[in-house]
């Protein structure tokens, strides 16, 4: 048997491309369009019971006769979807750290741990947009600015891949709804496409994420599995991308012409490709060089980081949830709670707090997002309320059934302060996975099917019963601190006024009860963000309706619709407050080349040392081209002691600020007066501007 398995770790360029190329003309026909598929998987699902991530996948490559193995998948993005891994915060959580640094220390353990599991190919960077907070999968991305997307994402992709594991970045491209993913036609104009939905791709894929995994959904008539536009014209065409694309599991294409359009493997099973991809060859209807091109996509991409020499010297299994990996989910849920109202309640302090009411359902939940494929099954998991009992101890706490309201009066009247825990479970928002969607062995007799769960949301406020938890609180006259637990945006209008403090921690990971605690008893200052904004009416967002056949998504969502429509938010894009104050002052810009400089100095003038978000917008110059008031085009995150005044300066590429001129599918550059803005939030900016 010739062995053509990835040569010796650290190999050149040169002897991989002969390998590969020794592979491709060696295999048959039928080898190499084996290769475009995964396969096992359904037989592996069966035997791990129907939990996802018992197995690594294997998802394309693999010739036995040549030793060359198939790539393992594993899922993300709160951690590696096996065993007892890691679970950081969801993935929105981190957004709202606004910290690519520790985003990329991050997808590092991902990558560490993924590779102690078995895995070299991870599925943890989704990147797609946040259009309206109902989407069910919201957790699992960044945010609603593009922006923000493409350098979180970047950051999670380029640390995964530290350790030679592949990362693929998902869902190519437009899947912002979960409920109608499968079916939905998503029509969209070129403009909008390529300035609001898709540079984020880009970025990522430009920053060296060297996989792609595309979408369920259709745009502009065309299923992403099997779209040549996006697949092929924009992806490699336009972008020069030479990694390779695989599609999502299960109904990911329905077409073999998918292969022609630019899909590479289908996953997880030969459903489309295999047989029926080796009979349009046959056939004629599909040339043989498609299969090669996507062969050599697949093994270059492959071999490449196979043949890369390691950080480690080895990545046993005790590696998986190490103290250390711990320690950083730890610090992420940290800095990611964003604290949206504080009448001065918070911090709390020992001596002021005796005795805590500590309500809610959730309070004593281990709720770390949902239960579709980004679910980890951490070792442990420090729910908010075991958190306080340990910072505190439990004789300091008190606790009452949510629903029994007359327990949680008697309990808030017998503290100093009451904590009520609300939001949302894995039952009300989350992947969608539908009945229907059978995961068995063709012709087996005892397939395993999934009751439908997860979904896009119903409401975008708390639930009936929380909102009366914390009415009945409030009116006991105690100082009550609300902690949101949800994906996204959550409406506060009912509520908002009757309660001291409202902080958000989303889902905040196995780690995410000991942060808590230290957060509200002032151990760390909250220093997170909101990665979207949260209207003060549902009406103020754009037109969702999770069951559609079909929707337009037009230029305006997010901060740049707020901002058209002259509608105040209740928290704006960025917004999140802390224990001390910062200042801003000195913004100054500067054209250096094809990049402007920007900086300026950023003044802690309160108490409390801490970290703050500093972010940096662009207005366009007036005109007839309709474009958004601002953009955010850069951020970064420094941390300051009392007194302390650092000068922040960040580059912003003139190829952002370009518009895509649909005469010409090309882009241009609108020259003129351009404001530059600077702040702690969306809706708290000093200005200069800058002639370009």
């Amino acid at each position: 048997m010739t062995d053509l398995s990835p040569p010796r770790k650290g190999a050149s360029e040169s002897e991989i491309v002969a390998f590969v190329a020794a592979v491709i003309a060696r295999a048959t026909l039928a080898e190499k369009v084996a290769m475009m598929s995964g396969k096992g998987f359904f037989e592996l699902y069966r035997e791990g019971g129907g939990v996802w991530g018992a197995h690594p996948y294997p998802a394309g490559s693999g010739v036995e006769r040549f030793s060359v193995p198939p790539l393992y998948f594993t899922d993300g993005p709160r951690g590696v979807a096996r065993g007892q891994s890691t679970c950081f915060p969801c993935t929105m959580a981190r957004g709202a750290s606004f910290d690519p640094d520790l985003e990329y220390r991050i997808g590092q353990v991902m990558g560490i741990e993924a590779r102690a599991q078995g895995c070299n190919l991870s599925g943890a960077v989704c990147i797609n947009l946040l259009r309206h907070p109902a989407w069910g999968r919201a957790q699992e991305t960044y945010g609603e600015d593009s922006w923000h997307l493409g350098v979180m994402g970047a950051a999670l992709g380029t640390g995964i891949q530290v350790h030679n594991v592949i990362a693929t970045v998902k869902h190519f491209a437009l899947n912002s709804m979960e409920n109608a993913r499968f079916r939905v036609n998503v029509r969209i104009d070129e403009r909008v496409l390529h300035e609001i939905y898709l540079p984020h791709f880009k970025y990522v894929l430009d920053a060296g994420v060297a996989s792609v995994m595309s979408a369920y959904n259709k745009v502009n008539g065309e299923y992403c599995g099997q779209n040549r536009y996006l697949l092929s014209d924009v992806l490699r065409a336009e972008w020069g991308f030479d990694g390779f694309v695989h599609s999502d599991w299960i109904r990911g294409v329905y077409q073999p012409y998918g292969a022609a359009a630019g899909l590479d493997i289908e996953n997880p099973e030969p459903m489309v490709f295999g047989p029926k991809l080796l009979s349009a060859v046959e056939a004629g209807t599909i040339e043989p060089e498609v299969i090669d091109r996507a062969c050599r996509r697949i093994l270059l991409t492959q071999y490449r980081y196979a043949a890369a020499e390691d950080p480690l010297v080895d990545y046993p299994l005790s590696l998986v949830a190490s103290p250390e990996h711990c320690a950083l989910a730890c610090e992420a849920a940290e800095k990611s709670a964003v604290l949206l109202e504080n009448d001065g309640i918070l911090p709390l302090t020992r001596d002021s707090v005796k005795k805590l009411a500590v309500l809610g359902r959730l309070a004593d939940c281990k709720n770390t997002g949902d239960n579709g494929s980004s679910r980890v099954h951490a070792p442990y998991c420090i729910t908010p309320l075991s958190g306080l009992q340990c910072y505190l101890g439990e004789d300091a706490i008190l606790t009452a059934a949510e629903d029994d309201l007359d327990g949680a009066r008697r309990a808030a009247l017998a503290a100093d302060a009451v904590v009520v825990v609300a939001g949302y479970t894995y039952e009300d928002e989350g992947e969608y996975i539908p009945a229907d969607v059978v995961t068995q062995v063709p012709r087996a007799s005892t397939p395993v099917r999934n009751a439908p769960l997860g979904g896009d949301r119903t409401l975008l406020e708390l639930p009936y019963e929380q909102q009366q938890l914390i009415e009945v609180v409030a009116a006991t006259g105690k100082p009550v601190i609300v902690v949101i637990v949800a994906g996204s945006a959550v409406l506060v209008e009912s509520w908002r006024g009757k309660v001291a403090a409202i902080l958000q921690t989303f889902y905040a990971g196995m780690e995410g009860g000991t942060a808590l605690a230290r957060l509200l008893f002032g151990d760390v200052s909250p220093s997170g963000k909101l990665p979207f904004t949260v209207a003060c009416h549902a009406d103020h967002y754009p037109f969702f309706d999770r069951e559609a056949d079909e929707i337009e998504y037009d230029y305006w969502h997010g901060y740049a619709k707020f901002d058209r429509d002259a509608i105040a938010p209740r928290y704006g894009f960025g917004h999140g407050l802390s224990y001390t104050k910062f200042t801003y002052r000195a913004l100054r810009a500067r054209r250096l080349g094809t990049d402007i400089e920007v900086s300026v100095a950023v003044h802690n003038v309160g108490e409390r040392g801490a970290a703050e978000v500093a972010q940096f917008y662009v207005g366009f110059p007036p005109g007839a081209l309709e474009r958004p008031i601002k953009v955010l085009r850069g951020f970064s995150r420094v941390s300051l002691q009392p007194g302390q005044v650092r000068v922040v300066r960040v580059r912003i590429s003139l190829d952002t600020l370009r518009w895509r001129d649909p005469a010409r599918h090309s882009w241009r550059f609108e020259h003129g007066c351009y404001r530059i803005m600077a702040g702690g939030s969306s809706q708290q900016l000093i200005e200069t501007s800058i002639v370009l």
